[in-house]
């Protein structure tokens, strides 16, 4: 019971990051208002309302009618235009920084609640408008849900104006990187808050398990996996990291003792597979995300150095960050070891990013500039040696590829 629990909020999560969840499930809140609306029409609430607020009430079904047909026409309109607005932002996104921004940009929230607001405002008009007969009298007239018909009206108009200034901030790539920094800064001190200086023995003899599905590792239930394994009197080792493409039968898991299906199958369902990634479950993809934009902001059809700037600011905070986590993650059940699970080497993540940088920013002495100031400082809050020796090795090859590709004595003297 409890594992189906699990996997029906799993699936739950995965849904709110599509564009049409909320705007669904608002819908549908629109259409019980409508029917809430009904029920307290049978209870004569607008007779109320005629005989204490009449300024406030429309007795005239002409009038009702005609108000509801000009909301349900003017609010397709805005719905139109700001999904259009949408498909806007997540083109330029595209074509200008990265298409990996695209499921950060898909999952915003506030958006999803806008377009949700207007389709149950056009949902709710529709039931009201359906409900009004032709020869209504002025107490026959749902003038209290017509009421409420305005009011929602005012409130999308709210929303729309508030959608125009959001998706105007959203297309700036000042606040894209920002956002990206953020949810990968709260990820970063989550795990660096769980780190522990213990290690697990040799696990080379432990019992090899592997993947039945194929997709992107896109997160794990660690905690989960430790309870399983704290029953079972045994440790478990997660080989590769988040992110990762996992085949059928690639390496998935190690244990320190012998499972049986039913166990290994409980902890198969605790990996979640998906054809996507967020930042938001792998901190990782923030690196590669800024790079991206880096490189996409050198390239020659763009052409703007300044971007590029903004986006080594960013990767040299998240390595500052990055510098105090170590390469292994663990769990613990009553103060002991039961999971560990490996994270991109530091190494590694520093490779890949420099790589890239070094290929398309070598040219650029004010890139160049950038660059070392960003490994010096990462270096210069770092205690970790191994680190510490990875970026000095960065340095060197960023400053060899500089001298081969810049000519300019006076710009080389300032290297």
């Amino acid at each position: 019971m409890k594992d189906k629990t699990i996997q029906f909020f799993r699936l739950i999560y995965r849904l709110k990051d599509k564009i049409a969840f909320y705007p669904s499930l608002i819908g549908f809140l629109g259409c019980l208002v409508a029917y809430l609306m009904f029920y307290l029409e049978k209870l004569g609430v607008s007779k109320h309302l005629l005989e204490f607020i009449p300024e406030l009430a429309i007795n005239n079904t002409d009038t009702a009618r005609a108000l509801l047909t000009t909301f349900i026409a003017g609010l397709i309109s805005i719905m139109v235009f700001s999904f259009s607005m949408v498909m806007i932002l997540l083109s330029q996104a595209s074509s200008n920084f990265s298409p990996r921004l695209l499921p950060g940009l898909i999952s915003n929230t506030r958006h999803q609640i806008v377009l949700g607001l207007y389709l149950a405002t056009i949902i709710y008009c529709i039931f009201i408008l359906v409900s009004i007969e032709p020869n209504s009298n002025k107490y026959q007239l749902p003038a209290f849900s017509i009421l409420f018909a305005i009011l929602f009206m005012l409130n999308c108009l709210a929303a729309f104006i508030y959608f125009i200034h959001s998706i105007s901030q959203e297309i700036q790539i000042s606040n894209i990187m920002e956002k990206i920094f953020n949810t990968s800064k709260k990820r970063l001190e989550v795990l660096i808050e769980n780190d522990d200086t213990r290690t697990f023995d040799d696990t080379s003899n432990w019992k090899v398990y592997t993947s039945n599905v194929c997709g992107y590792l896109q997160n794990v239930s660690i905690k989960d996996i430790a309870e399983i394994a704290d029953k079972v009197n045994a440790k478990i080792e997660i080989t590769p990291v988040k992110g990762s493409f996992i085949l059928v039968k690639d390496d998935l898991f190690k244990a320190s003792e012998a499972l049986n299906e039913e166990q290994v199958d409980g902890i198969l369902r605790h990996f979640e597979f998906t054809k996507s990634e967020m930042i938001e479950d792998n901190y990782v993809l923030a690196f590669k995300q800024l790079t991206e934009i880096a490189l996409k902001a050198m390239s020659p059809g763009v052409n703007d150095p300044g971007t590029a700037i903004n986006a080594i600011d960013y990767l040299t905070q998240l390595f500052v960050i990055r510098a105090k986590k170590k390469d292994v993650t663990y769990c613990l059940v009553n103060n002991e070891i039961k999971v560990s699970m490996s994270t991109v080497n530091f190494k590694l993540l520093l490779f890949q990013v420099m790589a890239a940088l070094r290929t398309y920013c070598k040219h650029d002495i004010i890139l160049v500039q950038k660059l070392l100031a960003m490994l010096y400082n990462v270096k210069k809050n770092c205690k970790n040696n191994t680190y510490t020796e990875a970026l000095s090795q960065e340095i060197e090859e960023l400053k060899k590829d500089a001298k081969s590709t810049i000519k300019n004595d006076r710009d080389l003297s300032f290297l």
